[in-house]
């Protein structure tokens, strides 16, 4: 009787649509804070290799516990607010920069079958809710009352207004070779194999594929670098730029804030490199056809990649210097953009024709 009437009570909350949303929003933010805790113990052990020491190995087996004690000592300390500070702001500030990481989680097509909101303007609303991570640096900047923040929130918006551009024209490209802005719609277009990859052309004619070929390519690599910039990490870490600017614009933050931040971060940085996933290297299709693939071989492939691309950032994070902010100006508008302009161009010609 326990067991049937159990079994009800699970039923009632499946079929309210309120409980059943609130319960689906949730499976991203389990996703992202476990996520979160591997790659953060995973880049420290890969940098402790590449800079030839340790890293963390006192707290569990090869420190697999440290991220757990940092979080733990993050939630425990003293939530400091500057006395001249804008508080409201202040306090605002880092959850407004999370919400619009979080909300990009919604159009990711982690499966076949399963989507947050498989929305026709997806690409579209991921470049919109991207653009509330810059409003919440720029408002932690300027709230604090602090010059270094205030540098840091400034050139984050500068940054993000730089990179939009290249960004936005690659999404173009691939809208233009898929006919939609739909990531579910851009993954199927790409199923059937590694061949049929947006990066290699698509599933478009062998005489159009090998016309593209050399276009997609560039926009591929070219969505990679500016995507790298618009999450500010090295070489492209100007808005924080500890060397010069103490920890930029949270130099005032600490505890739970202060972690909010790095949460954002990080999950950006899956955010960048899963839509980069989807729109050139097929996303959750299997890169052998009908071979491993289906719903469950979805998701391992949809994550398999992209945090491949995430190991390939933690390498450049500790391989390359940081630029200088002339320089960040200098590839964004005078290379980066040019190249794409120039790529959107010749590829309208050869669908056209």
């Amino acid at each position: 009787m326990n067991i049937h009437s159990l079994i009800q009570t699970v039923q009632s909350f499946v079929s309210n649509e309120i409980v059943l949303a609130i319960a689906l929003s949730i499976l991203p933010l389990i996703f992202v804070l476990t996520y979160v805790l591997f790659v953060l113990y995973t880049e420290m052990k890969i940098a402790a290799h590449i800079q030839d020491r340790v890293a963390y190995m006192r707290v569990g087996w090869h420190g697999v516990l440290q991220n757990i004690a940092d979080m733990i000592k993050l939630l425990l300390k003293e939530d400091i607010v500057p006395a001249s500070a804008d508080k409201l702001f202040f306090r605002l500030a880092p959850y407004i920069a999370f919400a619009g990481t979080y909300a990009a989680y919604a159009v990711l097509p982690f499966t076949s079958i399963f989507i947050g909101a498989n929305i026709n303007l997806g690409l579209f609303f991921l470049v919109a809710s991207g653009s509330f991570v810059v409003v919440g640096i720029l408002m932690a900047g300027w709230s604090s009352n602090n010059k270094w923040s205030l540098l840091g929130g400034i050139r984050s918006a500068a940054q993000m207004v730089s990179y939009e551009l290249p960004t936005s024209l690659a999404i173009v490209i691939i809208a233009m070779i898929t006919g939609s802005l739909n990531l579910q719609d851009i993954v199927r277009f790409q199923d059937g194999g590694m061949q049929n990859w947006l990066v290699f052309g698509g599933s478009l004619p062998l005489q159009q594929k090998l016309l593209l070929l050399p276009f997609t390519v560039i926009t591929f690599i070219i969505f990679l670098i500016s995507s790298n910039a618009e999450i500010n990490r090295t070489p492209f870490d100007l808005p924080e730029a500890e060397s010069e600017l103490v920890q930029g614009f949270f130099t005032e933050y600490s505890g739970l804030r202060f972690a909010m931040f790095y949460l954002t971060e990080y999950a950006n940085l899956f955010t960048v490199f899963a839509v980069a996933v989807s729109m050139f290297l097929g996303g959750w299709s299997s890169p052998f056809g009908s071979f491993m693939s289906g719903p469950v071989w979805g998701v391992f492939w949809f994550a398999a990649k992209s945090y491949f691309f995430v190991m390939v950032q933690i390498w450049v994070r500790w391989t390359l210097p940081r630029i200088r902010v002339d320089q960040l100006m200098y590839v964004s508008w005078k290379v980066l953009t040019p190249w794409l302009l120039f790529c959107l161009f010749a590829v309208g010609i050869i669908l056209v024709v």
